[in-house]
Protein backbone atom coordinates (compact mmCIF):
# COMPACT_ATOMS: atom_id res chain seq x y z
CA UNK A 1 0.00 0.00 0.00
CA UNK A 2 1.50 3.72 -0.56
CA UNK A 3 1.78 5.52 2.74
CA UNK A 4 3.88 9.20 2.81
CA UNK A 5 6.64 8.01 4.57
CA UNK A 6 5.25 9.49 8.66
CA UNK A 7 1.75 10.09 8.01
CA UNK A 8 -0.71 8.34 9.83
CA UNK A 9 -3.66 6.44 7.63
CA UNK A 10 -6.57 7.90 7.29
CA UNK A 11 -9.67 4.95 7.17
CA UNK A 12 -13.16 6.80 5.48
CA UNK A 13 -15.86 4.78 7.48
CA UNK A 14 -19.26 4.02 6.74
CA UNK A 15 -21.43 4.91 10.35
CA UNK A 16 -24.81 3.68 9.05
CA UNK A 17 -24.35 1.55 5.47
CA UNK A 18 -27.41 1.03 3.72
CA UNK A 19 -27.34 -3.05 3.72
CA UNK A 20 -25.79 -3.28 7.32
CA UNK A 21 -26.58 -7.04 8.64
CA UNK A 22 -25.74 -9.25 11.71
CA UNK A 23 -23.66 -11.46 9.17
CA UNK A 24 -21.86 -8.21 7.21
CA UNK A 25 -18.07 -8.34 6.74
CA UNK A 26 -15.52 -5.23 6.49
CA UNK A 27 -12.98 -5.33 4.27
CA UNK A 28 -10.56 -2.73 3.00
CA UNK A 29 -9.86 -0.27 -0.43
CA UNK A 30 -6.87 1.27 -1.03
CA UNK A 31 -7.82 4.84 -2.74
CA UNK A 32 -3.94 5.23 -3.59
CA UNK A 33 -4.82 4.27 -6.84
CA UNK A 34 -7.29 7.11 -7.22
CA UNK A 35 -4.70 9.71 -6.06
CA UNK A 36 -5.59 9.72 -2.29
CA UNK A 37 -2.47 8.99 -0.65
CA UNK A 38 -2.79 7.27 2.93
CA UNK A 39 -6.11 6.68 2.53
CA UNK A 40 -8.13 3.05 3.16
CA UNK A 41 -12.03 3.05 2.83
CA UNK A 42 -13.31 0.11 5.02
CA UNK A 43 -16.20 -1.58 2.97
CA UNK A 44 -19.03 -3.36 4.33
CA UNK A 45 -19.68 -6.53 2.59
CA UNK A 46 -21.81 -9.33 2.81
CA UNK A 47 -20.50 -12.81 2.26
CA UNK A 48 -21.75 -14.82 -1.31
CA UNK A 49 -21.92 -18.44 -1.77
CA UNK A 50 -19.45 -18.11 -4.44
CA UNK A 51 -16.77 -17.11 -2.24
CA UNK A 52 -17.52 -13.44 -3.45
CA UNK A 53 -18.86 -10.69 -1.39
CA UNK A 54 -21.63 -8.15 -1.90
CA UNK A 55 -20.87 -4.39 -1.45
CA UNK A 56 -23.00 -3.86 1.36
CA UNK A 57 -22.92 0.15 1.64
CA UNK A 58 -22.31 3.06 -1.06
CA UNK A 59 -18.77 3.76 -1.45
CA UNK A 60 -17.19 7.08 -0.50
CA UNK A 61 -14.11 7.19 -1.74
CA UNK A 62 -14.00 4.19 -3.77
CA UNK A 63 -13.77 4.39 -7.70
CA UNK A 64 -15.38 1.68 -9.94
CA UNK A 65 -17.42 -0.16 -7.28
CA UNK A 66 -21.08 0.64 -6.41
CA UNK A 67 -24.18 -1.27 -3.66
CA UNK A 68 -24.25 -5.10 -4.61
CA UNK A 69 -21.48 -5.08 -7.12
CA UNK A 70 -19.47 -8.77 -6.14
CA UNK A 71 -15.27 -8.71 -4.87
CA UNK A 72 -13.18 -10.72 -4.31
CA UNK A 73 -10.72 -10.50 -1.22
CA UNK A 74 -7.31 -11.14 -0.65
CA UNK A 75 -6.07 -12.93 2.60
CA UNK A 76 -5.53 -9.25 4.08
CA UNK A 77 -9.44 -8.67 3.38
CA UNK A 78 -8.53 -6.04 0.73
CA UNK A 79 -11.02 -5.65 -2.23
CA UNK A 80 -8.88 -7.05 -5.22
CA UNK A 81 -11.13 -7.11 -8.04
CA UNK A 82 -14.77 -6.82 -9.15
CA UNK A 83 -16.28 -10.30 -9.96
CA UNK A 84 -19.80 -9.15 -11.54
CA UNK A 85 -21.20 -5.49 -11.21
CA UNK A 86 -24.57 -5.03 -10.09
CA UNK A 87 -25.78 -2.58 -13.00
CA UNK A 88 -25.77 0.34 -9.52
CA UNK A 89 -24.20 3.33 -10.38
CA UNK A 90 -22.95 5.89 -7.25
CA UNK A 91 -22.98 9.20 -7.38
CA UNK A 92 -21.70 11.93 -5.22
CA UNK A 93 -21.86 15.35 -4.26
CA UNK A 94 -19.62 17.57 -1.83
CA UNK A 95 -21.27 20.22 -0.53
CA UNK A 96 -18.57 23.14 -0.18
CA UNK A 97 -18.32 24.66 3.53
CA UNK A 98 -19.95 28.10 3.94
CA UNK A 99 -20.19 30.89 6.29
CA UNK A 100 -23.78 31.26 5.30
CA UNK A 101 -25.17 28.19 7.81
CA UNK A 102 -28.71 28.93 6.96
CA UNK A 103 -27.85 28.30 2.91
CA UNK A 104 -26.16 25.25 3.82
CA UNK A 105 -28.83 23.69 5.79
CA UNK A 106 -31.24 24.79 3.20
CA UNK A 107 -29.33 22.63 0.52
CA UNK A 108 -28.59 19.92 2.93
CA UNK A 109 -32.80 19.45 3.42
CA UNK A 110 -33.13 20.20 -0.08
CA UNK A 111 -30.89 16.92 -1.17
CA UNK A 112 -32.20 15.02 1.54
CA UNK A 113 -35.67 15.22 0.18
CA UNK A 114 -34.72 14.83 -3.09
CA UNK A 115 -32.89 11.81 -2.59
CA UNK A 116 -36.35 10.24 -0.54
CA UNK A 117 -38.65 11.35 -3.33
CA UNK A 118 -36.78 9.73 -5.95
CA UNK A 119 -36.58 6.33 -3.32
CA UNK A 120 -32.94 6.43 -3.61
CA UNK A 121 -30.78 5.14 -1.13
CA UNK A 122 -27.48 7.52 -0.07
CA UNK A 123 -24.97 7.54 3.18
CA UNK A 124 -23.17 10.69 4.36
CA UNK A 125 -20.01 11.10 5.50
CA UNK A 126 -20.52 14.13 7.69
CA UNK A 127 -23.06 17.07 6.60
CA UNK A 128 -21.01 17.85 3.42
CA UNK A 129 -20.74 14.64 1.30
CA UNK A 130 -23.60 12.63 -0.14
CA UNK A 131 -23.01 9.27 -1.63
CA UNK A 132 -26.09 8.03 -3.40
CA UNK A 133 -27.16 4.91 -4.94
CA UNK A 134 -28.60 5.18 -8.26
CA UNK A 135 -30.34 1.56 -9.72
CA UNK A 136 -30.56 0.80 -13.12
CA UNK A 137 -32.94 2.52 -14.71
CA UNK A 138 -33.84 5.12 -12.44
CA UNK A 139 -35.05 9.06 -13.54
CA UNK A 140 -32.50 11.14 -11.78
CA UNK A 141 -33.78 14.42 -13.67
CA UNK A 142 -35.16 16.38 -10.68
CA UNK A 143 -32.03 15.21 -8.75
CA UNK A 144 -29.60 16.52 -11.43
CA UNK A 145 -31.76 19.63 -11.30
CA UNK A 146 -31.20 20.50 -7.89
CA UNK A 147 -27.62 19.28 -8.08
CA UNK A 148 -26.69 21.66 -10.94
CA UNK A 149 -28.50 24.21 -9.51
CA UNK A 150 -25.93 24.03 -6.37
CA UNK A 151 -23.06 23.49 -9.02
CA UNK A 152 -24.11 26.51 -10.56
CA UNK A 153 -24.07 28.87 -7.58
CA UNK A 154 -20.92 27.20 -6.87
CA UNK A 155 -21.69 25.61 -3.47
CA UNK A 156 -21.44 21.99 -4.87
CA UNK A 157 -19.62 19.42 -7.07
CA UNK A 158 -20.75 16.16 -8.10
CA UNK A 159 -19.25 12.82 -9.72
CA UNK A 160 -20.21 9.58 -10.70
CA UNK A 161 -18.00 6.95 -8.98
CA UNK A 162 -17.96 4.87 -12.29
CA UNK A 163 -15.38 7.77 -13.85
CA UNK A 164 -12.42 5.43 -13.06
CA UNK A 165 -12.62 1.54 -13.20
CA UNK A 166 -11.88 -0.53 -9.64
CA UNK A 167 -8.03 -0.98 -9.58
CA UNK A 168 -5.50 -1.37 -7.07
CA UNK A 169 -2.52 -0.13 -8.76
CA UNK A 170 -1.68 3.06 -10.09
CA UNK A 171 -1.89 3.78 -14.00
Amino acid sequence: MSRQQGAKMQYIVHEDPVGRAESNYIAQADLAPFGLDGQVEQLWLRPEEDGTYAVACIPFMTYGLALGDRVRLSPAARVLEVAQTSGHRVLRALLRPSTDAERLGRSIHLIKNSIKEAGLLSEWLGEHFVAIDVPPGTDMSLLFALLQREVDEASAFWEWADAMPFSTTRD
